[in-house]
């Protein structure tokens, strides 16, 4: 079997629940909250317990990205190394599309941790009604802090577009 016909998963979560921002404090310094911290062990174990362990990790720069990050490392969910992409931050749907699209073709797990709105547009653009109905419907109701889509598709990486997935799953905490 070649790459190309590979299935490949695609996980895209939200950070989980951070502290309010301060006056005069840079919003990519905001900390998860203690509720939070929680969330983020939540998907941790969900993650595990669904089998979803990554080979490859895209993170936001953002502090609560990161420590959303090392709660779902430190409840089991096995990661591959965590690669920092600054163009998550603040990023909309073609930009997450890009940052997608620039994984390792050796990685059949990807998992993306990042913000709204451009997560939330890059599930509903990729999957565009493919996929589970029960998905689709939560997916629907938004997509909160701490919330995960996970996506199918076969082929390479960089040959995802939009309508090319189908949303396999959605958890909302």
């Amino acid at each position: 079997m070649t790459t190309s016909a590979e299935d490949r998963t695609l996980i895209l979560l939200r950070h989980a629940d951070p502290e309010p921002g301060r006056a005069g404090q840079d919003d990519r310094e905001r900390p998860l909250s203690e509720h939070g911290r929680n969330q983020a062990a939540d998907v941790g174990r969900w993650l595990r317990d669904q089998g979803l362990g990554c080979d490859e990790v895209m993170c936001s720069p953002s502090l609560r990205t990161r420590e959303t990050m090392q709660e779902l490392a430190a409840a089991g969910c096995p990661e591959a190394e965590v690669q920092i992409e600054h163009r998550l931050y603040n990023a909309d749907a073609d930009d997450v599309l890009s940052v997608i699209r620039g994984s390792t073709n050796d990685a059949s797990i990807l998992l993306v941790v990042g913000h709204a709105p451009g997560l939330p547009a890059v599930a509903s653009l990729l999957a565009d009604g493919e996929g589970s109905e029960e998905a689709h419907e939560r997916l629907s109701g938004g997509f909160p802090p701490a919330a995960a889509a996970v996506l199918r598709f076969s082929g390479h990486w960089d040959d995802l577009d939009f309508g090319a997935a189908a949303l396999d799953d959605f958890r909302s905490p």
